[in-house]
């Protein structure tokens, strides 16, 4: 988290905006005399809409903030009507569980819509609220979209100089092979099984164990990755347990004090979110800690209680992730360092027409493709090499494969600067070594030999030393990527 880079103080600027925003909504709510309840359901919601909205246009980020009431209102109304009719309450939980994942299909507006619906349930039962407060939460609810949207868009629009990072593209698939489909019934069977342990746990506290299952499955394409995204929330929940305890019990609810300290961890999470769950959930964890003081509840058995019901869901996730449609971590990472092979041969392929003098050649475009999927195969990736990781040759094989990919896009950048050229060569050479690299990336998608000459081009020939670097990255992929392991990668 402190060395990670953050170019244009992005993330730095990010957080900063997200106090504004989430004090602004707090503080309309109080000049307008809502309740405290009212007041912190503003808050979370403002935080909500700064932090899941990550459309790639900011006219989509302001219809997506526009649509959370269409989203979030009935899911309101519907949890404060139900919140004393236990069994059917559970059921319709679950329900907006599995609608919320399932809207993932449609990409970050579904996404951040099925946050908010999820939220505005959960809400509803860590503040008990009750149907006669819903005139007040939909005041409390719609000022604070208005004032995170004004934030946002006008007082300090850094969206619009700085777009967000494009998402990586989904994986493809149909039915329950769909990762959205797959990934709801999982979330889903994972949110029952915490609903019911956390119940047993406590009959007023359960929604946390839920709460942890759901926000597991956030962002996670594999086993692995839910496992340790898992883990990592574990982690972060103990550790924010213990600055509660030192630091939100003592306070017991003070005002100021305590305004002040969570305005810190608002900064916290959105600050350390990109770079570590762990230190996020130790902000989020203080951070409901001095809420709980604020209303008056927080005491250590509540903490104790709050890390039980973290690792019951927690455990919940992990069994659905692994008995309820698995795909294990192994078989996402053949599919993304599939589609990233491929995306080099795309460029390749581009780059040759390009030098041979064809005008519609362009390789930019799969070069920045190769970019969001390299991001992607680091994700999947993540499991195997985590330092706790039991699986020691997997851990080197995977840090082998990131290398040698790395360096594949290092040459593809490399060519794409010299197809750029007006004046590159046009040397004949270069459309057999483009032939050959294609060659080799079909070998290895395919399971076939890889056979790459072993002279260098002179360092004259700009061209042909990235297509050489190419040839011998590919090469050496053939290695780690063929090594027979529990569950083999690509082409072995």
């Amino acid at each position: 988290m402190f060395v990670a880079p953050d170019p244009g103080r992005l993330r730095l600027r990010n957080a900063t905006r997200a106090v504004i925003g989430v004090a602004a909504a707090v503080a309309v709510s109080d000049l307008c005399g809502l309740s405290l309840t009212a007041s912190i359901t503003g808050g979370l919601a403002a935080l909500l809409a700064l932090f899941t909205v990550t459309d790639a246009t900011v006219r989509d980020q302001r219809i997506t903030t526009a649509l959370f009431p269409v989203a979030g209102f009935p899911v309101l109304a519907l949890a404060t009507a139900l919140h004393g009719i236990a069994p059917v309450r559970d059921a319709a939980f679950l329900a907006v569980v599995f609608c919320g994942v399932y809207a993932r299909r449609w990409g970050p507006r579904g996404h951040a819509l099925g946050i908010f619906a999820f939220m505005n349930f959960f809400i509803t039962q860590f503040l008990h609220a009750v149907p006669a407060q819903l005139p007040e939460l939909y005041t409390a609810v719609g000022l604070a979209l208005l004032v995170a949207g004004a934030t946002r868009f006008v007082l300090w629009p850094i969206e619009r100089h700085t777009p967000p990072a494009a998402a990586p593209p989904a994986l493809p698939g149909t039915g329950l092979a769909r990762p959205t489909t797959r990934q709801a019934f999982q979330a889903t069977a994972a949110s029952a099984l915490a609903l019911l342990a956390g119940q047993l746990l406590s009959e007023e506290r359960w929604y946390w164990a839920v709460g942890t299952a759901w926000w597991i499955f956030v962002n996670t394409a594999s086993r692995g990755e839910t496992l340790v995204r898992g883990f990592r929330r574990v982690f972060g929940t103990v550790i924010g347990i213990v600055v509660g305890l030192l630091v939100a019990v003592p306070l017991n609810g003070a005002p100021v004090p305590t305004a002040a300290l969570v305005a810190v961890c608002v900064f916290g999470i959105f600050y350390t979110a990109a770079v570590s769950y762990s230190w996020m959930m130790l902000a989020v964890t203080v951070m409901v800690s001095l809420l709980y003081g604020l209303l008056g509840v927080l005491d250590p058995g509540l903490l104790g209680l709050r890390l039980a019901e973290t690792g019951v869901g927690a455990l919940c996730a992990a069994l659905a992730v692994t008995l309820v449609l698995p795909v294990t971590t192994h078989a996402t990472n053949d599919a993304w360092i599939q589609r990233a092979l491929h995306c080099v041969h795309a460029a390749t392929a581009e780059a040759t027409a390009r030098l041979a003098g064809d005008p519609e050649g362009d390789p930019a475009p799969h070069a920045a493709e190769l970019e969001l999927l390299l991001g992607r195969v680091r994700m999947a990736l993540a499991p195997l090499m985590h330092p706790l990781t039991p699986f020691r040759a997997r851990k080197a094989r995977a840090r082998q494969v990131l290398e040698l990919l790395d360096d594949c896009a290092r040459e593809v950048r490399g060519l794409v600067t010299v197809a750029a050229d007006p004046v590159a060569s046009h040397d004949a050479r270069l459309a057999a070594a483009c032939q050959r690299v294609q060659a080799a990336v079909e070998a290895l998608t395919d399971g076939g030999d890889i056979s790459v000459r072993a002279d260098v081009p002179a360092a004259a020939e700009p061209a042909l030393v990235h297509l050489h670097g190419l040839e011998r990255a590919l090469t050496e992929l053939a290695r780690p990527l063929r090594t027979p392991s529990g569950s083999p990668w690509v082409g072995a």
